[in-house]
């Protein structure tokens, strides 16, 4: 309670920047120059001035425009577990920087005028952006906050990992991917997701009842933010302060696999699977398995609830080169680092996608022709490119035929990639083009 009044204090104290950000809502969002952290001054002095300072319980760390401070330094907000890199010898990157890319132009779906590649990271608000073609760094730029050690949010990134890991458990036969929940979480038996299958929940096709309204404080994926840790509590909250106290209040909706609905619930119910079937909490399958095997540079950090199980739906804080390695291993069907990471079979089966009519009825305009596998979002163009997403912008996009992985930060004022889609998407294929000699 101490620490919840020393929030609402701190919020208070910060009314200035709130006003602020009333102001950017009513006129819209200030330009990412405008709202430079750095610039801006926030979390700066010995202590830092009220008016400057970010608070976890008060709210302002997942606030327009102190976001582009918070995605950086979650690990100083909240609770988070560490993702450790093991003790094995860095997996180099060579860099090879191209001076041409920033001028590459496209055409924004939807527009006629032509924008730059470097115009693109700004409209986006990026935070770092890299690109690898080949596994060498050919692009590298950091904004704000941001440089080559700093960790930052994934967000739904995260969810990737979680899918792949379930489909490596799955190849090993520790999962049946056709089994109901409630064989593995008989917690769940009564809840929604009881009689859905592990296939449905990698495929986010369940019928359950949690709207993924990132504007709605009321939303099912709001409630999930406060149990694990992601979101402060409203006054007056009562509801459950842990991950695996809140998934058995989600109730049913509907028909299990009858199309796609993007639910972060879905997630975390894998997440416990992994838990329950290797007896290991899932940041420590994620380390074991994949993260100290691809030669990372840094542990990762990811959010923690009340009872210390971590936020595998979106609370993954890597760094931007490390992020790119697993992003790269991926692009070579699992291999990297000198070893067999992921089976090439798990990375056939994630590029293979899902059922298109299943997607589509979701009803994403700016992803005609999609289709969502295993966590991965999966484009089926002419490239074979495929996706980890994550909200305010960040992501990795994979692309075989250019031999080419792009990765992401960024802390974009609107929360849906759909907002912005119109720019990333024609911008990644640009320079998918211009490194194929296009």
């Amino acid at each position: 309670m101490t620490s919840f009044k020393a929030g609402i204090r701190a919020a208070l104290a910060v009314g200035t920047i709130l006003a602020a950000t009333t102001a950017f809502a009513q006129q819209g969002p200030a330009s990412p120059a405008e709202t430079d952290p750095v610039k801006m001054g926030w979390m700066q002095g010995s202590p830092p001035p009220p008016d400057k300072r970010i608070t976890f319980d008060g709210g302002p760390a997942r606030d327009w425009p102190q976001i582009r401070w918070s995605f950086a330094h979650y690990r100083e907000l909240t609770a988070t577990a560490r993702v450790s890199r093991g003790s094995g010898p860095v997996a180099k990157l060579p860099v090879a920087m191209r001076t041409d890319l920033d001028a590459v132009t496209f055409i924004p779906l939807g527009k006629t005028e032509p924008m730059r590649w470097d115009a693109a990271i700004e409209a986006v608000y990026g935070d770092a952006v890299l690109v690898l073609h080949r596994g060498r760094i050919v692009y590298e730029r950091y904004f704000g906050v941001m440089n080559a050690d700093q960790p930052h949010v994934a967000m739904s990134v995260t969810k990737s990992y979680v899918g792949t890991l379930t489909e490596m458990l799955i190849a090993e036969g520790k999962i049946d991917e056709s089994a109901p929940v409630s064989r593995y979480i008989p917690e769940l038996a009564s809840s929604g997701f009881g009689d859905a299958t592990v296939r449905q929940l990698l495929d986010m096709t369940t019928g359950i009842s949690s709207s993924e309204d990132y504007t709605d404080p009321n939303a099912g994926v709001a409630k999930y933010g406060v149990a694990a840790g992601m979101r402060p509590a409203p006054p007056g909250y009562a509801g459950p302060r842990a991950i695996y106290d809140y998934l058995p209040t989600v109730a049913k909706q509907g028909a299990h696999g009858a199309q796609f609905t993007y639910k972060t619930v879905n997630t975390e119910v894998l997440s416990w699977i992994i838990a329950r079937v290797t007896g290991k909490r899932p940041h420590v399958v994620l380390s074991e398995r994949v993260w100290s095997k691809l030669g990372t540079e840094h542990d990762a950090d990811v959010v923690v609830d009340s009872a210390g199980s971590p936020a595998m739906g979106g609370g993954l804080n890597p760094t931007l080169r490390d992020m790119a390695r697993f992003g790269e291993a991926m692009r070579l069907n699992g291999r990297f680092n000198g070893q067999q990471i992921v089976p090439a079979s798990v990375v056939a089966r994630i590029r293979a996608g899902a059922n298109k009519e299943d997607f589509a009825k979701a009803g994403y305009k700016t992803l005609p022709g999609w289709s969502y596998k295993s966590q991965w979002w999966v484009s089926h163009n002419a490239h074979g490119a495929y996706m980890a997403r994550g909200i305010h912008g960040q992501g990795i996009y994979i692309d075989p035929k250019a031999e080419m992985v792009i990765v992401r930060f960024a802390s974009n004022p609107k929360a849906g990639n759909s907002n912005f889609d119109d720019i990333s998407l024609p911008a990644y294929q640009a320079i998918a083009e211009r490194l194929m000699g296009k």
